[in-house]
């Protein structure tokens, strides 16, 4: 019977090539914005202006999870269906909240946001040095420029031999799982620990969202900040960095380690761990 037939939508690969785009045009913004900063920075400014990235780029996800709880309080249909024909509340199985408000009010503000970067300059000039006269400029644009496209040429020549390079390099690969790893941990306490706080603590899913984002966020940016105080102050290197980052993460995981004695009654889940009898 019709009432029987499975409801059908391609409605979610517009949310798909959203996702796409959207991820096409923030990937840039991490590689490209660290060259900028290493090429136009002094070397012990450096750290503190990526520790400002990097910080910003935790502040974007707390706001984020504090629109995205703003949003799961509103029912999906806010603005086709009554508040009185609602008869469930945000703590109910079946509330669904207003998951595309947040992603049509994110994608307006990165829109405006992406205005100013038409205006930076292709160049700038080095922290503490000065700049060159107008008339040297100007003759040495030509050169420049048809210097740029040779070495353009030679990069897509050399772009697979560097490829593999960077595979053999031990310390490279090693700094990728250790990043692959972080973001898994970090991901996976995104996408999973609302859901534990509703089953366990019985909050609605706008408050689980609220929470996550008050009690891991904020912490982060103040760990990235005193971070790259750290190193502009006292002038760390590498190798002195890189000790420092091993003893950190090591305390790290001990702290999350402790997590596993912090155990918690399962709710009843019928059909699960109680029958439906």
């Amino acid at each position: 019977t019709e009432c029987e037939k499975e409801p059908g939508s391609l409605l979610w690969i517009f949310v798909m090539v959203g996702n796409i785009v959207r991820g096409m045009g923030e990937t840039p913004i991490m590689p490209l914005g660290i060259s900028y900063l290493e090429d136009f920075a002094k070397a012990e400014n450096s750290p503190f202006y990526l520790a400002c990235l990097h910080t910003a780029t935790v502040i974007g996800p707390f706001l984020g999870l504090l629109l995205a709880s703003f949003c799961a309080e509103l029912f999906v249909d806010i603005g086709s269906v009554g508040a009185e024909e609602i008869t469930i509340t945000a703590t109910d199985a079946r509330w669904v909240g207003a998951w595309w408000l947040g992603i049509l009010i994110c994608a307006l503000l990165n829109l405006l946001v992406g205005i100013p970067f038409w205006f930076l300059p292709k160049s700038l000039v080095k922290e503490g040095e000065t700049n060159e006269p107008e008339e040297t400029s100007e003759k040495s644009a030509a050169p420049l420029q048809e210097n740029d496209k040779n070495e353009t040429k030679q990069t897509m020549y050399d772009f697979i031999p560097f490829l593999k390079a960077l595979f053999h390099n031990p310390v490279y690969m090693l700094f990728i799982c250790i990043t692959v790893l972080q973001f898994s941990a970090f991901d996976g306490m995104i996408s999973f620990m609302p859901k534990y706080l509703e089953q366990q603590f019985g909050k609605s899913a706008s408050d689980a969202i609220f929470l996550i984002g008050v009690y891991n966020l904020p912490v982060l940016c103040v760990g990235y900040f005193s971070g790259g105080l750290f190193m502009k102050k006292f002038k760390i290197n590498i190798y002195q960095a890189a000790t420092i980052a091993f003893w950190v993460s090591l305390l790290e995981y001990l702290l999350y380690f402790a997590a596993y004695w912090t155990v918690c009654d399962t709710s009843p889940v019928a059909g699960l761990t109680v029958s439906y009898q």
